[in-house]
């Protein structure tokens, strides 16, 4: 049987052209929109009269109206370009259907139903900010709720791991010597949230988000085993955790170039969204134009502006400090000046380099310093820490913290409304 299928046709075919293609191609078209253009029309069409079948108003409107199975382009250039197919091929997975044209299909990502009320963190990409901002919601919701994270990535363990117990800087070098990733992205979640965890693995990521390879249908039944109040799923780079969770954060860096944060297939992201955390930010033109281009997109859709700011685990007043991060470089002065102003230390260094092996060693052949700030992320432990305990230096931690821009909405109410809507969503279910 022939898949029902609503059409995307333009003026720019002549009407005969696309009710031979409706008739010739393996669907059954219930619908066609017109997306514009006019140059082979006589007349502004008539839908059943020129085509065969319905002309809808909208994507969404023949959507709901005739129920198709698919989305099949029949448009092209100038009326659908590359950058306008993206945006209605965004608009058609958000609505659960796949879209496919002459040589290309997409399809939403698979994600499998979840029993217990759920929230997932999703980002735009990697070092965004989101295991930042799945610790600060961990430990809002942990207040009031019993939590489990489920973090997946791509350096995560073959097996799901639960984690209950933080682990210490001794137990992080013991694992980066045994050769297993140390700073993977659950065991951050575990030092600085405080809760239980589950590490997940995941290889590969698709446009709009959808995961090459995982094990985390096995680590949410490890989350199942636990019956906590909440779970929240951690995103890996701009890969969707593969679970149908019941509201999703979705993060964004405000140092992200506008086009790219709300372009290509990252407006399906924003478009399955239920809130926008902005980091990075900075008062400014270019975060107002990141705002009118969400709104353009979902006008409904909530965003909170944010910087970030470390947090040191243990006091550094008044000693000489090198920060290492994988911060943007655009962000490095004002982290330093942070731990100035905020915690006193006398920072000597500021580094973003903890992803560039290269450019770390040539940066801690320079630094002489008491303390090495460290947050827990790629080369943080087996190249950082493993040279501060060789020259005696002591070792700290930090905990970004996502703090809102001066007027902005505030943070951790809107996390735990989203969480708690989370939990009546699931009990309606």
């Amino acid at each position: 049987m022939k898949p029902a299928a609503l059409a995307l046709i333009d003026g720019e075919h002549y009407p005969p052209v696309v009710r031979d293609a409706l008739e010739a191609l393996p669907y059954e078209f219930v619908c066609c929109v017109n997306v514009g253009g006019g140059e082979k029309l006589r007349s502004p069409a008539q839908g059943e009269e020129l085509y065969g079948v319905p002309l809808a108003a909208s994507i969404g409107q023949g959507i709901e109206t005739y129920a198709p199975e698919i989305v099949v382009d029949l448009s092209d250039e100038p009326v659908l370009g590359p950058r306008e197919r993206l945006a209605a091929a965004s608009r058609v997975l958000a609505l659960g259907l796949p879209y496919a044209g002459a040589d290309f299909r997409f399809d939403p990502p698979a994600l499998e139903p979840f029993a217990l009320p759920s929230l997932s963190v999703i980002g735009t990409g990697k070092r965004v900010g989101k295991t930042a901002l799945t610790i600060q919601l961990a430990r809002v919701c942990a207040q009031r709720l019993e939590v489990v994270v489920v973090a997946m990535g791509r350096g995560g363990p073959p097996e799901p791991e639960l984690r209950e117990t933080p682990p210490s800087v001794e137990e992080l070098l013991e694992l980066a010597r045994s050769g297993q990733h140390a700073a993977s992205d659950y065991l951050e979640d575990a030092l600085l949230a405080g809760i239980a965890t589950i590490g997940a693995r995941r290889c590969g990521g698709g446009l709009a988000g959808a995961v090459g390879y995982s094990n985390v249908a096995q680590a949410a039944e490890l989350a199942l085993e636990r019956r906590p109040d909440l779970v929240i799923f951690e995103g890996s780079g701009a890969a969707l955790p593969p679970i149908a969770s019941d509201r999703r954060v979705l993060v964004v860096s405000a140092h992200q170039d506008a086009e790219l944060a709300c372009g290509y297939l990252n407006a399906y992201r924003i478009l399955v969204s239920d809130l926008i955390v902005l980091s990075f930010a900075e008062p400014g033109e270019r975060l107002d134009q990141l705002r009118r281009q969400v709104a353009a997109l979902r006008p409904d859709l909530q965003v909170i502006a944010t910087s970030m700011r470390p947090r040191p685990l243990a006091p550094v007043a008044g000693k000489k400090v090198a920060l290492f991060t994988t911060a943007p470089k655009q962000a490095l002065r004002q982290l330093g000046e942070h731990l100035q102003r905020a915690h006193g230390a006398d920072v000597v260094h500021v580094s973003g380099s903890l992803a560039r092996r290269g450019e770390l060693a040539e940066e801690l052949a320079q630094i002489d310093a008491e303390v090495f700030l460290v947050e827990l992320k790629a080369a943080a432990v087996d190249v950082v820490i493993e040279e501060a305990v060789a020259r005696g230096c002591e070792v700290g931690l930090i905990d970004n913290e996502l703090v809102p821009l001066e007027g902005e909405p505030e943070l951790e109410p809107a996390l735990l409304e989203l969480a708690q809507q989370a939990r009546a969503k699931a009990s309606v279910v």
